[in-house]
């Protein structure tokens, strides 16, 4: 029997169960990567191979947390952001999220990108109990599918919901109109596809034909010449932006000049300068924005795009002038929001709750007025909202108002 007597020891026992419980760290959760003074969050981007242009992405992110942490972090204490490179495949993104869960102990992993990458973790992650929040792709499946994968969720516009406002503007504005349309060989370009068939509804004869490219593949010019051969006079690109640059490029070359659908993953400004740059001739361009422009005057003296250029220019690798850049310091905001949301009670589970179900992240000075970043117990689609926008010779120029997209997801 214990010399302090039973009730004693029983105190002494609970007491000690706590603190092996707490890891020591102080920080009123027991998960993984929470200390007293820090929040551990990881991230696999392509920021080598055919997608290398989206890494500046999370370079952007660090930039925000950094200024977070210099403003005395959430809470008190300071995010640290692991990066780790995929280079855009499925094959890397596997072992390289294992070992930021199962090693380095991360929190949470954060804006993953690539749409196959990401899919391929997502049971992974599930099993283990950890979020994967605000990934960097709009697949559809993040939101139709939460119900059977309730530790993962976007960020951006679904795909299929942006595919349906172009296939509005295509019966609007050229209803005889020959479509063709150039995507890339996975889920990535058919959720694009299937948006814009169903989009179209029985007006989906107006697509003469369809092509495919293979991510591992040179360049598109045997799909554009195929495509043009067909008679096609609206040419839809659900491409990459290495990619996009190429195909706008051939199309300059093959002296063809249809209606373009651009999407929204590839339209930062910067990318359009470098197709012009590298020989194509922008004319016709159509795409949707849900984020301020860092090229577009109109938001100079914006509060908003003031905070982003004192954010990014503690960036090193980054421009400016990139709106992927912007992108990442948008969708960090987000984050930040929610953990500060989580308080004192900064679980895993607590963290998901708040995201995929009670987000309202209603003062973002990063997206377009008006755009709302929400979800709720019966919707898990963060930003539903988009503006359609037009090539105007040296940027883009926003078209009519803001138009939502629930209810369009089949």
């Amino acid at each position: 029997m214990s010399p302090f007597g039973p009730r004693m020891a029983m105190a002494v026992g609970l007491l000690l169960a706590i603190a092996g419980c707490g890891g020591g760290n102080n920080s009123g959760s027991t998960d993984p990567g929470i200390t007293s003074d820090q929040i551990l969050l990881g991230n696999t981007i392509a920021q080598s191979g055919p997608a290398a242009a989206y890494g500046t992405i999370a370079n952007a992110e660090q930039a925000y947390f950094n200024y977070v942490n210099s403003q005395g972090g959430v809470n008190g204490r300071k995010i640290k952001f692991k990066i780790l490179d995929d280079a855009y495949s499925p094959a890397k993104t596997g072992p390289l999220t294992k070992q930021l869960v199962e090693d380095d102990k991360v929190f949470l992993m954060f804006s993953g990108l690539g749409t196959q990458a990401q899919v391929s973790v997502r049971s992974y992650l599930a099993g283990q109990k950890v979020p994967q929040l605000f990934v960097a792709t709009g697949a559809t499946t993040w939101g139709k599918d939460y119900a059977s994968n309730q530790w993962s969720l976007s960020w951006q516009p679904p795909y299929q919901g942006e595919a349906h406002i172009y296939a509005k503007d295509v019966l609007d504005n050229h209803p005889n109109a020959k479509i063709g349309v150039l995507y890339q060989n996975d889920d990535y370009g058919q959720d694009y596809l299937k948006g814009l068939t169903d989009g179209l509804g029985d007006k989906a004869s107006l697509i003469v034909d369809k092509e495919s490219y293979d991510v591992t593949a040179a360049d598109t010019a045997t799909q554009l010449a195929k495509l043009k051969a067909k008679g096609a006079d609206t040419l839809f690109l659900f491409s990459t932006p290495g990619f996009t640059i190429k195909s706008l490029v051939i199309v300059t070359k093959l002296h063809w000049e249809p209606t373009i659908y651009l999407n929204s993953v590839s339209n930062p400004q910067v990318y359009m300068g470098v197709a012009a740059k590298s020989g194509a001739a922008l004319k016709n361009i159509t795409s949707v924005g849900y984020l301020k422009d860092p090229t577009d005057p109109q938001w100079a003296n914006d509060d908003g795009m003031k905070l982003y250029k004192t954010v990014i220019a503690n960036c090193s690798t980054c421009k400016a002038d990139d709106g992927f850049n912007l992108y990442g310091v948008a969708v960090a905001y987000t984050m930040v929001t929610v953990l500060k949301q989580a308080g004192s009670n900064l679980t895993r589970k607590n963290v998901m709750d708040i995201a995929s179900g009670q987000l309202n992240d209603s003062t973002n000075p990063f997206v377009l007025p008006g755009v709302k970043i929400q979800t709720t117990p019966d919707d898990h689609f963060p930003i539903m909202q988009e503006q359609v926008i037009t090539w105007a010779g040296t940027g883009w120029k926003l078209q009519g108002g803001l138009i939502d997209e629930r209810g369009t997801i089949k």
